[in-house]
């Protein structure tokens, strides 16, 4: 055989015969991050830099009241820019507040977009951005790599440290009539610019930031174990679980310790970059179809099925190791532990933080009940995510994983 033939064989037997370290991975960092507590007032240079003249301020009702859009106008204002704002974002956004977004932005003619809040609102100035630059509708860009012309420049300012959406190229959108998350993907629609500012984060309510905090959480764990993991993103999840797990009980229990508040927000953004690169897996699946159906927050659906996913993708002998070195890198587990009792501590640990962050630990207490499983069950096999969870799951599998998390 000669060498070329050789290489090319090399190549297709090599996802069965080299572990998940060799995954082969194609990485162009696509956003700029800024990182610090005031780099917020540099956001006006930065859009200068990026060419724009005409900004949309894509932000909610609670930012607004928080004061930070005020903030953020004065500062572009200052900078000479002529500033629009959309301020009616709603949390899980759907068609329905892109199409509204769309309007203000074309009717304005803006040219550039900054993204001020959590997920939702950064999510819904992608979603405005493929359709104001490329036509049709959000279910047209529902996957990866869709949109056929140049986008406008993103500048995505988080207020939360939760989804990680200012590191991703990711809108997730949810259709206005059948509730379906579609996750818009695109490498043009990635923020040029994060700037994450730890100052803007203490304002959160205490509620927003357990749920946003274990969104991120699970956000780490999961990227961690997913069949698409390669060494570069899990190195990313490595470090933002390290980040989070010890820090999320400290800011609900010190809001304005801006240090914890700086380590939540780096370990956001890197467990983002992680998903940019390795996908989600089974707690999101399930996750999704809870929101969609009992209005459960997501931060919260992802917390409550989270410890039942550990457990079940642990019968994969390399995902235990995973999670094992999870638990042993953050000291819930020693060296000395058994594979099988580490990921037992890291269950208990994540137990945990649901009674710290006070969400309700069972479906049971989300108004789920046993009638509602199927249903369920069906919804979680038609989502991506679950795709690219360790181990592979069916329908039954996937309300077996409700039904233990019912009580």
């Amino acid at each position: 055989m000669d060498l070329e033939s050789s290489l090319k064989q090399a190549g297709t037997n090599r996802s069965s015969s080299l572990d998940w370290h060799l995954n082969a991975f194609d990485i162009q960092p696509r956003t700029r991050l800024v990182f610090g507590e005031g780099k917020i007032f540099e956001l006006g240079n930065i859009v200068r830099d990026l060419k724009g003249a005409r900004v949309l301020i894509v932000t909610d009702p609670g930012i607004v009241a928080a004061g930070h859009f005020d903030l953020t106008l004065k500062i572009l204002e200052e900078a000479g820019l002529k500033v629009f704002v959309f301020d009616q974002v709603h949390e899980n956004p759907t068609t329905a507040d892109v199409a509204a977004c769309v309007e203000v932005a074309s009717s304005n003619q803006i040219d550039l977009f900054v993204g001020l809040g959590g997920g939702s609102s950064m999510d819904t100035a992608k979603g405005c951005n493929f359709i104001l630059t490329n036509g049709g509708r959000m279910q047209d860009y529902w996957g990866i790599g869709k949109a056929s012309h140049p986008m406008l420049p993103m500048v995505a300012v988080p207020t939360t440290s939760g989804t990680g959406s200012e590191c991703q190229s990711f809108a997730l959108i949810a259709d206005e009539v059948s509730h379906q998350k579609m996750a818009c993907g695109d490498s043009k629609a990635a923020a040029k610019v994060s700037i994450l500012d730890p100052a803007l984060t203490v304002s959160q309510p205490r509620r927003v930031t357990a749920c946003t905090g274990m969104d991120a959480l699970t956000h780490a764990l999961e990227t961690a174990v997913t069949r698409k993991r390669t060494l570069y993103s899990s190195m990313h999840a490595l470090e933002a679980f390290k980040l989070l797990l010890p820090n999320l009980p400290i800011v609900l229990d010190k809001p304005e310790d801006l240090v914890a508040r700086g380590k939540m927000q780096l370990g956001a953004a890197l467990a983002g970059i992680a998903i940019e690169n390795s996908m989600l897996g089974a707690a999101h699946a399930t996750a999704n179809p809870l929101t969609a159906g009992f209005d459960v927050i997501h931060g919260m659906a992802v917390g409550v099925m989270m410890p039942h996913v550990i457990r079940w993708n642990a019968s994969c002998q390399a995902t235990a190791n995973s999670y094992a070195q999870l638990a042993r890198e953050t000291r819930v587990a020693s060296s000395h532990d058994s594979v099988p009792h580490s990921v037992n501590k890291l269950v208990t640990a994540i137990e945990q933080i649901l009674e710290v962050t006070e969400i309700p630990s069972t479906l049971t207490s989300h108004g789920v009940g046993e009638k509602d499983l199927d249903q369920l069950a069906e919804g979680a096999s038609q989502q991506w995510t679950g795709n690219f969870n360790p181990v592979d799951m069916t329908q039954a599998d996937y309300r077996s994983l409700y039904s233990l998390a019912l009580s």
